[in-house]
């Protein structure tokens, strides 16, 4: 598990993957997405702008993901 730590009110999926270094360009984040590799606090995402906030978990490429607010 990682703690990713964003300044904003939320992220959208597809950049959460981007800033985690996790996928390289917007364009396969999309396409990942799509194919059903995302899931958002236990739910399958095929939502690419889907707000994540903090707090929320994202599991993609068996890393899970855990959303914090900068202090």
């Amino acid at each position: 598990m990682r703690d990713v730590t964003i300044t904003t009110e939320f992220i959208k999926l597809q950049d959460l993957l981007k800033f985690a270094g996790l996928v390289e360009t917007g364009g396969e984040a999309k396409e990942r997405i799509q194919a059903g590799e995302a899931r958002v606090n236990g739910e399958d995402c095929l939502q690419r702008g889907r707000k994540i906030r903090p707090g929320d978990q994202v599991l993609f490429a068996g890393e899970t993901l855990t959303v914090r607010y900068a202090n």
